[in-house]
């Protein structure tokens, strides 16, 4: 069985970049949230974009997922999954003892400004970095430290961050890693159309030009309420 990359990150976070990166290993497959029509089946009140096509397009029941999940994993050396970290919220993490884990972070002022101009008014759940902190003292507390990358350290230097990051994860770096084909891959998830036309106009990792746009004043509370979760997992960031 190769070795399991369980990466658990919150929405607009430059997740599907760093899944297109080990992706684009020769000895690498990519899958793409899994759980996501498990999580829109769980939360009825959930309106996401092609909510119907994802409830179609995956298994509902966790444990059929878990199972594809695994005999993938026997077919490469290494399957890098993609999770949000509110998809797999109260999960028994048993069955990755074996995996190693990476947590994506973002500086929470420009995660919300990029969710809400996809989905209108979102709450702590909806842009998942409570469940992440959550998710990282579950592992913690069972002797799992899982490695935690903030993106926007990583667009400072990403050669340097993604040598640093494979090292942390025990694999070996690929330049490969850092640069791919503009446009969709086959791993992509069929919500892509909805979230991904940026990432499909990137050949690397680049920051986007709204990135730098001002956070609306309604979501200061949000920001306020998400904070102190990032900032307790970014003192554990590699830097």
């Amino acid at each position: 069985m190769g070795k399991i990359i369980h990466m658990v990150s919150g929405p607009r976070n430059m997740s599907t970049a760093i899944m297109y990166a080990f992706d684009n290993r020769n000895d690498t497959l990519g899958v793409d949230e899994p759980f996501y029509a498990y999580y829109l089946n769980r939360y009825t009140d959930v309106h996401h974009p092609g909510r119907k096509e994802i409830l179609q397009s995956q298994p509902l029941d966790p444990n059929i997922v878990i199972n594809q999940l695994e005999q993938q994993a026997c077919e490469v050396d290494y399957l890098f999954i993609k999770n949000m970290a509110h998809h797999i919220e109260g999960f028994d993490l048993n069955w990755l003892h074996d995996a190693k884990h990476l947590f994506l972070i973002r500086d929470p002022k420009k995660l919300i400004n990029s969710f809400a101009r996809v989905i209108d008014n979102p709450t702590i759940k909806d842009i998942g970095i409570k469940d992440e902190y959550l998710l990282f003292n579950q592992l913690k507390a069972v002797g799992i430290s899982p490695v935690i990358l903030d993106s926007g350290d990583l667009l400072k230097d990403p050669r340097r961050i993604m040598i640093n990051l494979c090292e942390a994860m025990e694999i070996d770096f690929l330049d490969n890693m850092l640069s791919w084909k503009a446009g969709p891959r086959d791993i992509d998830g069929i919500w892509a159309p909805y979230w991904y036309s940026n990432v499909h106009k990137t050949t690397g990792f680049q920051q986007q030009s709204t990135s730098q746009e001002t956070m609306p004043s309604k979501y200061q509370p949000l920001l306020d309420e998400a904070m102190p979760y990032y900032q307790s997992l970014y003192d554990h960031a590699i830097k």
